[in-house]
């Protein structure tokens, strides 16, 4: 809080603008990724899953 008081007293708004901008387009990026690798693991176990149900009935063809 130090430094928004220290901003506001030398009316150097500009600044506390710009970071206030850089940092939540930091954190929507960060979020954004995070979503995107957890998407990617659930489509890699649900092929996973796929995978070992083909072979299941692929086996069960040959009995």
């Amino acid at each position: 809080m130090e430094i928004l008081q220290l901003l506001s007293e030398r009316g150097d708004l500009a600044h506390l603008t710009l970071f206030l901008w850089a940092s939540s387009s930091t954190s929507l990026l960060l979020w954004a990724l995070k979503e995107l690798v957890s998407g990617a693991r659930k489509l890699d176990a649900f092929l996973e899953e796929v995978a070992h149900l083909n072979k299941v009935l692929r086996d069960d063809e040959w009995s």
